[in-house]
């Protein structure tokens, strides 16, 4: 049973990218980082455990240059082999520190991060649940899958480590400068002249970089969305032999996305070497005017090999800087992004003040219902009936009619944009919403089975049901001889898309499913459709056992059901059109009349 609608979709190789919606995020935004801040909050004494053996292990990597000038000019030079003894096992025992607080550093932040990435998936998935079905309407899978691993990804770098690496990163540059400064000052300030084109490199990298990490997402969103459709829709493609089509509109995409991901890695290569040069460029100056300074006795050679030292770790901490500003911005982006759907309010939830029936009989009202899934383009116009308790009403009319559509009304999927839709006299609108659809059974037209064992699958609806309960129901739905068939009976694993389980067989579970879930209101769609005429005769037989007593709405296709049915009601064009018992309509010679003749007749005929 399909439940929703997209209206308008084109097949084409560029149709994913209307559900990548781009959101121009700034540099820095100050409203977006304090709302993904508090995914840091449950872990901020981790937070400040892993800033203070940053700091800690930045401390001790800016103390080992002066160790080695000490070495050098106060041990060596003088020959104090005591003295260098001391100070050399001083110097290792730093090193091992520094080794042993930079590993527990890397775990502390790793720990957050992961638990940061769980919790935030987590709560998008959350999000995802309770969306409308018009939400989905209108975006597309691989957007969704996107925001979920791209963008949660390029967050949690951001949360977990970028922050804590930026006030390190800082914090080393500052050191380094102090030091350098306070070491000798006229050649501090010689090789800090690099510093200006730097900064100036970084600059122009970030602004580039920015559109060109932002392509790079949108073409990944591109082909996630693509590859999820065209393998789910890989029975249809090779069905109509369009393997070397859909081939080449994937090629495309995926040309797309290589161009993309060139721009940033030529961006990347550019940088990179840039600031290479640069300090390459320090480490000139270093040598030349610190060599002459160590040729007139002015410094000593012990100080030139600490600056040297000292200016290979400033830059490193200089071009990380430069990439958590990229990454600053890719996260502002997906953060928008992610906190666009997490501030969503769902369409479709329950009322603050919705009742809770204590039990539901299952008396079903439309009154003067109308609805459109788009503006200005009505589905369903002034449809008005009532079923009682128990009675079975049937839904016939053509394809497109409207069936289907008020099936999904009376879910909830949508709501109605004009009348009511009441359940034992209570609006839908007006009742808490988990508690309408616990009493809702669907039996599709299109069975879906999840990956899981039978057993999970037929407890889908009821969790905590008894393997007796489950097996139960299995023989109510005429399921348990083909189950007990399978190599592990009800412990088999389905797997993707059913690909081993038969269409009639799926059918046979989700009826198991629905019995076991026990509902008042059932709803059947076409259930026995697409199947053969043994497996038909199973499925109605666990049918009638299951309407029997709960109010049943079938959209109907197979004649038995349509007879037996209290009242028939004919839908085209979003209106009923007729109404009443098969033989009444029949003597109508209406559009049941027509439709009995050129679709149920032959069905008749055939069984």
């Amino acid at each position: 049973m399909s439940f929703g609608f997209n209206p308008g979709q084109l097949h084409t190789p560029h149709v994913h990218m209307r559900d990548y919606k781009e959101i121009e995020g700034r540099a820095f935004d100050w409203q977006v980082t304090k709302q993904l801040l508090r995914f840091l909050q449950p872990h901020a004494w981790q937070m400040l455990g892993g800033l203070l053996l940053m700091l800690g292990s930045s401390g001790l990597a800016l103390l080992t240059p002066y160790l080695i000038k000490l070495i050098i000019d106060e041990h060596v030079a003088l020959g104090n082999m005591a003295g260098l003894t001391r100070i050399s096992l001083l110097t290792m025992g730093v090193y091992v520190t520094s080794y042993f607080v930079s590993w527990a550093q890397s775990f502390v932040m790793g720990r957050v991060g992961n638990n940061v990435l769980r919790e935030m998936r987590s709560e998008l998935f959350e999000k995802y649940q309770v969306l409308s079905m018009r939400y989905y309407d209108e975006n597309g899978t691989g957007s969704l899958i996107s925001r979920m691993l791209s963008d949660v990804g390029v967050i949690n770098e951001l949360l977990s480590h970028g922050l804590v690496g930026m006030i390190g990163d800082v914090f080393i540059v500052i050191a380094i400068v102090a030091v350098m400064l306070a070491m000798d000052t006229r050649l501090a300030l010689l090789t800090f002249m690099v510093l200006p084109p730097m900064v100036v490199a970084t600059i122009i990298f970030g602004r580039y970089a920015r559109d060109a990490y932002r392509r790079t997402r949108e073409k990944v969103s591109m082909l996630t969305g693509r590859l999820a459709e065209d393998l789910g829709a890989m029975r249809v493609i090779q069905a109509f032999a369009e393997e070397d089509r859909t081939s080449e509109a994937f090629k495309q995409i995926n040309r797309e996305s290589r161009d993309a991901n060139m721009s940033a890695t030529v961006l990347a290569a550019t940088f990179t070497p840039s600031m290479e040069v640069l300090s390459v460029l320090a480490t000139g100056i270093i040598l030349w005017f610190g060599g002459r300074s160590v040729a007139s006795g002015a410094v000593t050679i012990g100080l030139i090999i600490a600056f040297l030292n000292y200016v290979s770790r400033l830059f490193q901490p200089v071009l990380d800087l430069s990439m958590i500003y990229n990454t600053w911005q890719a996260a502002m982006a997906g953060g928008e992004r992610l906190l666009e759907i997490l501030r969503l309010e769902p369409d479709i939830q329950s009322a603050p003040d919705a009742v809770t029936p204590e039990q539901i009989a299952g008396q079903i009202t439309f009154e003067q219902v109308d609805f459109g899934y788009l503006d200005d383009v009505p589905v369903l116009q002034d449809v008005s009936f009532q079923a009682q308790a128990g009675d079975t009403f049937a839904l016939v009319g053509p394809t497109g009619a409207g069936k289907t559509t008020i099936a999904s009304l009376l879910m909830r999927f949508y709501d109605v944009t004009g009348g009511a839709i009441k359940v034992d006299g209570i609006d839908i609108r007006q009742m808490e919403l988990k508690t309408l659809r616990e009493q809702l059974g669907v039996v599709p037209q299109e069975p879906y089975l999840f990956q899981g064992s039978i057993a999970y699958n037929i407890a889908f609806g009821r969790p905590n049901a008894s393997r007796e309960d489950i097996e139960a129901a299995a023989r109510a739905a005429n399921a348990d001889e083909f189950i007990q068939r399978l190599p592990e009976g009800y412990d088999t694993e389905v797997l993707e898309g059913a690909a081993n389980i038969s269409l009639g067989q799926r059918q046979l579970v989700c009826l198991a499913r629905v019995i076991l879930a026990a509902p008042r209101i059932l709803i059947l769609d076409e259930a026995t459709s697409s199947v053969d005429l043994r497996t038909e005769g199973l499925i109605q037989d666990a049918m009638d056992q299951l309407m029997a007593g709960r109010t049943s709405l079938v959209i109907a296709h197979r004649l038995a059901t349509v007879q037996r049915a209290e009242r028939i009601l004919v839908i085209d064009d979003g209106r009923i059109v007729e109404r009443g018992t098969h033989e009444a309509l029949l003597a109508e010679d209406g559009v049941y009349a027509q439709l009995y003749r050129t679709q149920f007749l032959v069905e008749g005929t055939d069984a």
